[in-house]
């Protein structure tokens, strides 16, 4: 935006009669600029889900089959899987809605709705992925618990040992714990990738209220 802030200022110093073409100039800059920011969106998100499907490619070996198996989720969870990616790819052709519809924007207000549009869409990307990531180790953890046999024989030695509602509380605060980790991290991923875009694609909101007001 170090070129915006120059034309800005160029402008001020400009007759009054100078001031259209000073705005359109304006406008066609953070027109660019937020068609670029919703461009990398797009391709960010495309990014995520080849790396996340190659991710569970290499890793749906025959012990992972076997572990699911175990613990009654070989039904479950390729529904889930195949549901989540079905959520994602429809995110990703809300994402590249969004980047053809500012591409053809011609309007102030027009270009400043879509731009809180595109926020609100990742907004809700990225809560989705949050959401299902620690719904989905809630349920490995609660399935893990009940079909485990190593579980179920430190389950009975601990009972024998320790309060076992006590036991249960610990196991609760550790899987809590082990949950919020993660899903800590994955938001932390979320926020360096979309975070900053997101902050560039406000500033071009807040300079396109200057012109429009």
């Amino acid at each position: 935006m170090d070129e915006l802030d120059i034309l800005k200022k160029d402008w001020k110093k400009q007759e009054s009669s100078f001031q259209q073409i000073g705005e359109k100039e304006i406008y066609g800059m953070l027109h660019k600029g937020s068609s670029s920011i919703v461009k990398w969106v797009l391709i960010i998100s495309i990014l995520e889900l080849l790396l996340w499907l190659s991710f569970a490619f290499f890793t749906a070996d025959d012990q992972y089959l076997e572990k699911l198996k175990l613990y009654h989720l070989d039904t479950l969870m390729p529904i889930m899987t195949v549901i989540s990616y079905g959520v994602i790819l429809f995110f990703i052709f809300l994402f590249f809605k969004n980047y053809k519809t500012i591409n053809a924007t011609d309007n102030v207000k027009q270009l400043m709705q879509n731009i809180l549009k595109t926020r609100k869409t990742v907004k809700y990307y990225v809560w989705y992925n949050l959401a299902m990531t620690a719904l989905s180790f809630i349920l490995v953890f609660i399935f893990q618990f009940m079909y485990d046999p190593n579980i179920t024989k430190m389950v009975e030695k601990m009972s024998q040992n320790v309060n076992i509602n006590i036991f249960y509380c610990i196991m609760l605060v550790i899987y809590a714990v082990i949950i919020a980790l993660f899903v800590g991290l994955i938001w932390l991923f979320y926020r360096l990738l979309y975070g900053i875009l997101m902050k560039r694609l406000q500033k071009n909101y807040n300079e396109l209220k200057k012109i429009d007001y």
